[in-house]
């Protein structure tokens, strides 16, 4: 799937990599001599649009630590999703560095891409991106399936985490919203990964059930000791973060230093 010139990732891209690639950006990333997970530094971003160029992203640095949760805002149109699709290795930046759980992506070919994505990265998408003929057990697994790393009683303690070990064998479409959005959250932890990215995850939710699946999601997160960045316009996502950030004509500024929230952030920017 291809949207606005940004690359998803698809099952095909998933299952991609082969045995050659494991020790290089499937293997364990090397010691750090700090806590970073996700580093982007002087990241710009181009689209052709018309007769004209769109600066998505203009020289971004981004150091994002272990167990932190980030918020990131901004109108739409900034550059917020394409960040997101960078920093996860969804599309490659026309300069700058990307590194993620110590695997810098810029020498990644896309078969090893696929790799990093798989055992580093876990996404949250507004629109849930599950596979609708797989039931709810069977979506979680799929990331440690096509790893080669089937992990069945790893698998149930996530959903027991969530609260959906009653449903683990129902389809998506017998779910409501709050719980498709909860499997979305499994499969992202599933395999461990050192960050979440988080795009829109309460669009398509009422205020109640966002609220329970933010809480689910930073607590989650935070316990693992996995970093979560989460694009968001929803003032109650905002209010979780340990740091907000604001996109603006493709540049990364602090919000003010005010408490998270909706006061902290500039009139307009949500």
């Amino acid at each position: 799937m291809v949207c606005a010139g940004e690359r998803w990732c698809t099952t095909q891209d998933m299952r991609a990599g082969g045995d050659d690639d494991r020790h290089r950006a499937g293997s364990s990333p090397p010691p750090r001599s700090d806590d970073t997970v996700v580093e982007l530094a002087g990241v710009s971003k181009r689209y052709r649009q018309g007769d004209s160029d769109v600066v998505a992203l203009d020289a971004v640095d981004l150091h994002v630590r272990r167990g932190e949760v980030v918020g990131v805002v901004g109108r739409s149109g900034s550059g917020k999703s394409t960040l997101l699709h960078v920093a996860g290795g969804l599309d490659r930046p026309d300069s700058g560095r990307v590194v993620v759980g110590g695997v810098d992506l810029a020498g990644c070919s896309l078969r090893m891409l696929a790799r990093v994505r798989r055992r580093h990265i876990g996404f949250v998408f507004q629109f849930f991106q599950l596979v609708p003929g797989l039931t709810v057990r069977e979506n979680v697994s799929l990331p440690l399936s096509l790893d080669g790393r089937a992990d069945p009683a790893r698998v149930d303690r996530i959903l027991d985490q969530v609260g959906l070990r009653a449903q683990a064998r129902r389809l998506p479409s017998e779910l409501s919203g709050g719980q498709v959005q909860r499997v979305a959250v499994a499969r992202a932890l599933a395999a461990g990964p050192d960050v979440v990215l988080a795009d829109e995850p309460t669009g398509n939710l009422d205020s109640a059930t966002a609220a329970t699946v933010l809480d689910l999601l930073a607590d989650q997160v935070r316990s693992a000791g996995t970093a979560l960045v989460i694009v968001t316009h929803d003032p109650a996502a905002v209010a979780r973060a340990d740091r907000v950030l604001i996109v603006r004509d493709g540049r990364l500024h602090a919000a003010s230093d005010t408490p998270p929230g909706r006061e902290g952030i500039p009139a307009g920017t949500l």
